[in-house]
């Protein structure tokens, strides 16, 4: 069968850098930190004091109480998302079928500050199970999408997927799918989360995964800088309607680029650490460029995982290196952990939206924070390092990696006819 193409007509952001996708670019290209010492609990006595939350937000202006006390942050954060995107692509316009619309999101770890919030307190009681009704709806991470689908009545696919911090990637290469397979018309897409919270933060420096730098927050997240020490955790939401083209094109819809291929591969290696020879990211590159039908030589910008750890931004970079060869030297490649910090399950959805700017205005946001250059990185590639540059991004790939193996890669390019 022949295969639809599949655009993007709406998008939607709620970041460390911004509240909106206007916002949140700006703050990309300015390259703007977004960490700061965490405010949502006292982090005194933990390794890391630190972190990229979301900045003035304020449930109550966007859901009446009794609304919001029924969703953990990040089925909000999704919601406010949500509503960004369906009124950029005007998905409540007249003579849209609902039931090709359909809703796929991911999150890694869905309502950890409600799970954790129920433990505490049963484990303080009297042994008295009294536990909050909506506590298994708010903590199960597929509800985002259920609660997307409910206000605006989409009744096409729906789900969300899981795959540690490949799960917003994996969520928008599913939905690409569904699309280019007939089997919707429209997907709204992306990921949620929130996970700034004492088990994440605790959790996660128990791995030794997270910065220490507690000296200097705003300069933690370092992506291939010789003294990196770990990622910066971060929260947010990002919302992308994808949408069959010849359908975008009948009703009028603003089109930001079209997605060409979605690549997906495992490590097979360890739980945590990437593969030391980058394997699963060669694989998943490979496999991209393949599903998109184009040669490696045609990519302009690749905006990668590098979180920030002293392992993961090595392993990546030799498997670009592999993939791309001498083409490696004409890529831009940035970073944009660097500012966000990682939103773990969310960043392939906050990551694709800088990748689809960048295509739009012919800018490549920065790896900010480079100070000390890594020997073992090869001097003649271009990480973007601390400012943005101009030039022609027709094609922008988007990597995300996760814990488990998971690797997931998107290809986004210019619209033509």
């Amino acid at each position: 069968m022949e295969l639809k193409r599949v655009v993007v007509t709406g998008l939607g952001a709620l970041t460390p850098i911004g509240n909106t996708v206007s916002e949140y670019w700006n703050g990309l290209v300015n390259g703007v930190s977004g960490a700061a010492p965490i405010t949502r609990f006292d982090a005194s006595k933990f390794k890391t004091q630190f972190a990229c939350e979301v900045k003035g937000y304020n449930a109550e202006d966007y859901f009446d109480r009794k609304e919001a006390r029924k969703m953990d942050l990040f089925s909000q954060f999704a919601m406010v998302t949500a509503e960004q995107a369906v009124a950029d692509a005007n998905l409540l316009q007249e003579g849209l079928d609902p039931d090709r619309i359909g809703v796929i999101w991911g999150s890694g770890i869905g309502g950890l500050r409600t799970f954790q919030e129920e433990c505490v307190a049963f484990a303080h009681g009297d042994g008295t199970p009294r536990f909050n009704p909506f506590f298994i709806p708010k903590m199960i991470a597929d509800i985002s999408a259920g609660h997307i689908s409910i206000k605006y009545g989409f009744r096409g696919p729906n789900f969300v997927t899981v795959s540690a911090c490949a799960s917003a990637t994996n969520a928008l290469i599913d939905s690409f799918n569904y699309i280019r397979l007939g089997m919707a018309d429209i997907i709204l897409s992306g990921g949620s989360e929130a996970a700034i919270t004492e088990a994440g933060v605790g959790g996660f420096n128990a791995l030794k995964a997270l910065s220490e730098r507690n000296d200097s927050p705003a300069t933690a997240s370092r992506p291939f800088d010789k003294d990196r020490d770990g990622f910066v955790l971060g929260e947010g939401s990002a919302a992308i309607v994808l949408e069959e083209y010849e359908h975008a094109k009948k009703r009028g819809a603003k089109i930001y680029a079209e997605i060409i291929g979605g690549g997906m591969s495992a490590d097979a290696y360890h739980i945590t650490a990437p593969h030391p020879e980058g394997l699963g990211a060669l694989n998943v590159m490979k496999n991209v460029l393949r599903d998109a039908q184009i040669k490696a030589t045609e990519v302009d910008y690749i905006n990668v995982h590098g979180t920030s750890t002293p392992l993961g931004d090595l392993s990546e970079v030799k498997a670009i290196q592999e993939v791309f060869g001498d083409h490696a030297y004409n890529l831009n490649i940035s970073s944009t952990k660097s500012m966000t910090g990682h939103l773990l399950g969310a960043a392939g959805a906050i990551e694709s939206v800088a990748a689809i700017m960048a295509i739009q205005n012919n800018l490549v946001p920065p790896t900010i924070n480079h100070f000390t250059d890594d020997a073992n990185f090869d001097p003649k590639l271009n990480f973007t390092f601390n400012s943005a540059q101009a030039r022609e991004v027709n094609v922008a790939l988007s990597n995300t990696f996760g814990f488990g193996g998971h690797n997931t890669s998107v290809i986004f390019r210019r619209v033509t006819e």
